[in-house]
């Protein structure tokens, strides 16, 4: 039994740092980057995929809406024809720089907004699917276990990594309950670690109506900009090991 540890890195901009990317980076065994859209910008983006080559972690394109302001979390309509071609542009500018440093691009994980509404639309999470084909299509898609975004790599024969969430709530359908709502974030580490171990070894996880839902766990997401994510990092990591579970990247570096 193995599961991999993922992190949306990569998000500072300019002269304003979000997360704690040198401190999360060693404890994980994939990266997703931001790619300039939602944040990031070319010298953090070079400055990721170098700390990835310094420590051996998966790197990934995590692209988003052309949204700065709303940090790509506003849900914005957007023609299915420019998000693949928006996909297709924030993942060529990860892969210059992976190329820069001697590393793979192994995947692609998309942000925010743009992630959540593919999980329930098929027409969006197949742009997307297609916006990652035209880049490589051996590049993996990082996507919410049980969502459209699975059904449209497995139409478009893209590899998939079905994605797990640490600190987020679930509802009935298996997708992520808004932040806007009250319970939205797991903030309970324990309990969190509880859900991550319960995910990887059965595959169920509880919604935060009652309801099990069934998930497959080929990678977990944790969050590496609160105040705690150092320790939340290692603790997972930690209590995944303990359980005899390998914590490995799915793809190769």
């Amino acid at each position: 039994m193995r599961i991999d540890l993922n992190c949306d890195l990569g998000e500072s901009f300019g002269a304003y740092k979000i997360g704690m990317d040198e401190e999360v980076i060693p404890h994980i065994t994939s990266a997703n980057i931001a790619c300039g859209f939602h944040a990031g910008d070319p010298e953090v983006m070079a400055r990721t995929v170098r700390l990835c080559r310094e420590y051996g972690v998966c790197a990934g394109a995590h692209p988003g809406y052309r949204d700065l302001q709303g940090f790509g979390r506003r849900q914005l309509q957007v023609a299915p024809e420019t998000v693949k071609c928006e996909i297709l542009y924030q993942v060529g500018a990860l892969r210059a720089f992976c190329d820069s440093v001697g590393i793979p691009l192994t995947h692609v994980k998309p942000h925010g907004a743009l992630y959540n509404q593919a999980a329930k639309s098929y027409e969006l999470a197949l742009a997307i699917c297609e916006g990652i084909w035209a880049a490589n299509p051996q590049l993996a898609i990082m996507a919410m276990s049980g969502s459209c975004m699975v059904k449209a790599a497995q139409d478009c024969g893209l590899p998939y990594i079905s994605e797990v969430f640490a600190d987020r709530a679930y509802q009935a359908d298996g997708t992520l309950v808004p932040r806007s709502r009250e319970g939205a974030m797991i903030t309970d580490e324990d309990e969190a670690i509880r859900r991550v171990v319960r995910m990887a070894r059965e595959g169920t996880v509880t919604a935060i109506t009652g309801e099990e839902v069934s998930v497959q766990a080929d990678s977990v997401c944790v969050h590496g900009d609160g105040a705690k994510a150092l320790a939340f990092v290692r603790k997972i990591r930690s209590a995944l090991e303990a359980e005899g579970i390998a914590v490995a990247a799915p793809c190769r570096v």
